[in-house]
């Protein structure tokens, strides 16, 4: 799991007069755009190649104002490493794709509409503030999950909106007034939708905490601005959505044998309800549990909400901050997780890819230890090729597409020491890319390989903190 980092946006989204939240609002003024490092010479070559090489442990030098990065990521994966990335530096973006229909995310879309924000409150409840008492109790509220059993859950939720559960300890007056008054306007969003039952089974509190605040604004990014203040990350962070709207989002793919798959988690993660006549809020991520698709996929793209093929093909608009922000970094990042559900949906809009192509700056791909669902049989190549394909829109409409080499998006891949995944260094040669750095891995509670976090950002900052 990892984070990136990014230089700042401005954030000039103000909450209405009347809406009691009390919180400090940002300058309108833009912040300045941070000059951009020149390229890090690479750690680490592949064999044969005339890159240069390093000797790893060269230090940082102190005086060298924080480097900035933009991550394309999904609100799983790339979580772990979050908190080793705020030792580093914190002047990140994260973008995060705003079409997930698993879990609690699916109930909170299917009875109230709207974008999913699942992966983005994922995001800023681990980058929340730690350094109080009551910065902990506003961590351990928002990142709560409601018990599996239904009926359990829904007489947790009432404790908790009613504000007689013990997750309110250590959350004081201020505090404990502004969530809580978002928690009772989604409660009283879904008693107005008497003709839906709405199930709380293992829902997240810090997802309807969010929901309340979109609704209330009308905006996402006024939900998230809000969300970011009352969890306390830090100033010189965000997490953007790529995609900034109030409408609900359907992600479809384009299988090699023409089929098409609707609804992220379908692709992803097929859900099996634990309780007869419930839809499931638990996602199983577990690759070894995991079908195999019946062919590889070729693309992904946006559908209506109610589409089933490609004539129901959509072509929502990117969020121009998101553009903002990859023009000025240092650093674009591509983070290791569901490679065509997490990371493609954000790099197939309109203008991420000629962006990108332009910018010259370091652009690092981070691979999967394993294989999952999407990407049986894939090799470090196969995932070059299908970030390319997907920035390039090349199996999409014939005049939108671009024909950029692989060079222009990716310049280093760090892999994992061990990782399942075929790291095929020749045909990454055959595409240019000749810097490869691996680091070590380990293995979580479920004895899955993931990056050793203090390995992965170690290999990032040798990248970009070199002479």
């Amino acid at each position: 799991m990892t984070s990136f980092l990014a230089a700042p946006l401005d954030a000039s989204l103000r909450l209405p007069s009347d809406s009691g939240a009390g919180l400090a609002l940002p300058s309108t003024a833009k912040a300045p755009a941070r000059k951009r490092a020149p390229p890090p010479v690479l750690s680490m070559a592949i064999k044969g190649s005339n890159a240069p090489v390093t000797s790893p442990g060269q230090t940082e030098q102190s005086c060298s104002p924080p480097p900035s990065m933009l991550v394309f990521s999904g609100g799983t994966a790339f979580n772990g490493v979050v908190e080793e990335l705020k030792k580093f530096t914190t002047h990140v973006t994260h973008v995060l794709p705003v079409s997930d229909d698993g879990g609690s995310t699916a109930e909170i879309v299917r009875v109230l509409g709207g974008p999913a924000v699942g992966d983005i409150r994922s995001r800023c409840v681990r980058l929340a503030d730690e350094s109080s008492v009551e910065a902990l109790a506003v961590k351990r509220l928002l990142g709560h999950r409601l018990p599996l059993d239904p009926v359990h859950a829904k007489a947790e939720w009432y404790t908790i909106v009613e504000g007689e559960n013990h997750l309110w300890e250590g959350v004081s007056g201020p505090y404990r007034e502004t969530i809580r008054a978002f928690l009772v306007y989604f409660q009283n969003q879904i008693l107005c939708r008497s003709n839906e039952h709405f199930c709380f089974s293992n829902g997240s509190i810090g997802n309807f905490f969010f929901a309340g605040a979109r609704i209330f604004f009308q905006s996402l990014e006024a939900a998230i601005f809000l969300f970011s203040r009352v969890s306390q990350i830090p100033i010189d962070s965000y997490v953007l959505p790529v995609i900034c709207t109030n409408d609900r989002l359907t992600l479809g793919c384009e299988l090699q044998n023409d089929s098409i798959i609707r609804g992220q988690n379908q692709i992803s993660h097929p859900l099996v309800s634990e309780y007869p006549g419930e839809f499931s809020h638990c996602v199983n991520k577990d690759p070894h549990l995991e079908t195999r698709l019946p062919a590889t996929i070729k693309r992904i793209f946006y559908m209506s909400s109610e589409g089933t093929d490609l004539l129901h093909e959509v072509f929502p608009a990117v969020n121009p901050t998101v553009l903002e922000h990859l023009s000025r970094v240092q650093a674009i990042v591509y983070g290791m997780g569901s490679l065509f559900t997490s990371i493609c949906p954000s790099l197939v809009l309109h203008g991420v890819g000629e962006i990108i192509a332009r910018q010259c700056c370091l652009k690092i791909l981070i691979l999967n230890a394993t294989h999952d669902r999407e990407t049986f049989g894939m090799s470090a190549s196969d995932f070059v090729v299908s970030i390319c394909n997907t920035l390039n829109r090349k199996h999409s409409d014939p005049r939108k597409t671009l024909n950029f080499p692989a060079t222009m998006y990716i310049n280093y891949i760090i892999v994992p020491s061990g990782g399942s995944i075929e790291v095929d260094t020749k045909a990454l040669l055959s595409l240019g890319i000749n810097r490869v750095i691996s680091v070590k891995i380990m293995h979580d509670e479920k004895d899955r390989p993931i990056y050793e976090p203090k390995a992965l950002i170690q290999a990032l900052k040798q990248i970009i903190i070199s002479p």
